[in-house]
Parts: structure tokens; sequence; C-alpha cells
């Protein structure tokens, strides 16, 4: 049985808050002196001046950074430099799909009841179909590299499950997520050391070439596009 469509209105003033959350995060970090704040340099000391919490610390950032439209790739990057490849593939996994939640959360809340008034009949079906093959949907999506951050809101919009949702995401980021820890850390190892004869190093060498083969992965996985996503 479909859900009811839901008057514009109702949700009409969740929907300007989302859109003016939007507009003040866009704002504010691109147009403003905080800016300067959300450098590597400067996000990596302040993780490291909490001692044993900076992993807690971290976790949090990344997932507030996410909420805030801040690139995901500044903060795989920053936990890679600080934890190395496999503690930071950890803590970036925690603090993405920390971020994805809650951003999934405010789209949820904010904006899906004006978003379902505003659905007529031919979209309906479309949202339906999204809704019937929502963890197929999200994974696919998120294997393409559909902009992380976007998603993560307008997937709130839909009627995708929570549960869906979280699911998809986790398994798709894993392979993108764990290729992009082991470049930075393998570069971030290089620097270190003063060691640039590593650059041709094997371990150097496995990680271009994971990076490289990723951008293939979109290729691959859009032949085996589920019904629902687009």
């Amino acid at each position: 049985m479909k859900p009811a469509i839901v008057a514009p209105k109702k949700g009409i003033g969740k929907a300007i808050v989302f859109a003016l959350f939007l507009a003040a995060m866009i704002t504010l970090f691109r147009f403003t002196p905080v800016r300067q704040y959300i450098s590597p340099g400067y996000l990596q000391a302040l993780v490291n001046s909490f001692g044993p919490w900076g992993p807690l610390v971290f976790v949090l950032l990344y997932a507030g950074g996410i909420c805030l439209f801040l690139p995901a790739t500044l903060f795989t990057g920053i936990g890679a430099l600080l934890f190395g490849t496999l503690h930071g593939f950890f803590y970036n996994e925690l603090g993405a799909m920390l971020g994805a939640s809650l951003a999934f959360f405010i789209g949820r809340y904010l904006g899906r009841d004006f978003a379902a008034g505003l659905i007529g009949d031919r979209l309906q079906k479309y949202d339906d179909r999204i809704a019937a093959n929502g963890f197929a949907t999200v994974l696919y999506l998120r294997l393409i590299f559909f902009p992380f951050t976007p998603l993560n809101f307008g997937m709130g919009l839909t009627r995708v499950a929570f549960r869906e949702y979280f699911f998809g995401t986790l398994f798709g980021i894993l392979a993108g997520g764990f290729v992009l820890t082991f470049f930075f850390a393998t570069l971030a190892e290089v620097w270190r050391s003063g060691d640039w004869w590593q650059l041709v190093g094997w371990k150097s060498a496995f990680s271009l070439a994971l990076f490289a083969g990723s951008f293939f992965i979109p290729k691959v996985i859009r032949k085996i596009k589920p019904e629902g996503a687009g």
C-alpha cells in the first residue's frame, strides 16, 4: 500500500530550515575565514593535541565534516597520515558511516515531508522503485562514486529505509575507502622517511595500481545497474 502523498505546505517550514542550513554551511566554509581551520595541517595538529583521545576526536570531526559539506577525501587523507593504513582505514570508515548516517537523518527529518508533497504521479513511481530496491540502489551509487555528501542528504529525501541505506553505504565504501587510505598512507610513509626511492618500490607501485584501478570500478558496476538506480 502506497503512503498518502503529503501536501507540500506541511513540510515547508522544515524545508526552509534545510535550505538555510545548506546555504549557511556552503557560505561558512567557502567565503569566510573559517575555511582556514579545515586545512590538513590544522586538523592533524588538533587531533594530535588530544593524545589518546585523538582517534575519537578524529571520528567525530570526520562525521561532523560530512554533515557540514566538507570533502570526505580530506578526512580520509588525514586519517591515513595520522594512523596508517589499517587503523586509518578503521577510523575513516567509522567517521564516514557516522557522518553518512547523521546526514541521512537530517535530510529525512527536515526535507522528506516537503519532498513527498512535491512528488507527482510520474515521480512517485521512481520513489517507490528506489525504496523497493534500497540496498541495491545505494550500493550501486556508492560503487560508482556518486558524490558522497549529496547522496547522504538526498537519500534522506526518499522512502529508502535507513537499514538498507546503512548497509548499502557500508559495503559500497569499503573498497574505495581502503584504496584511498592505503594510497595516502604510503605517500605519507615515503614523505616521512625522506627516501624517495620508495616511490619505485613494490608498496608504492601497488598502492598506485589500486588507486588507478579504482577509477575502473564505476565502468564495471554500471553493467549491473539495479532497477531504480537511475
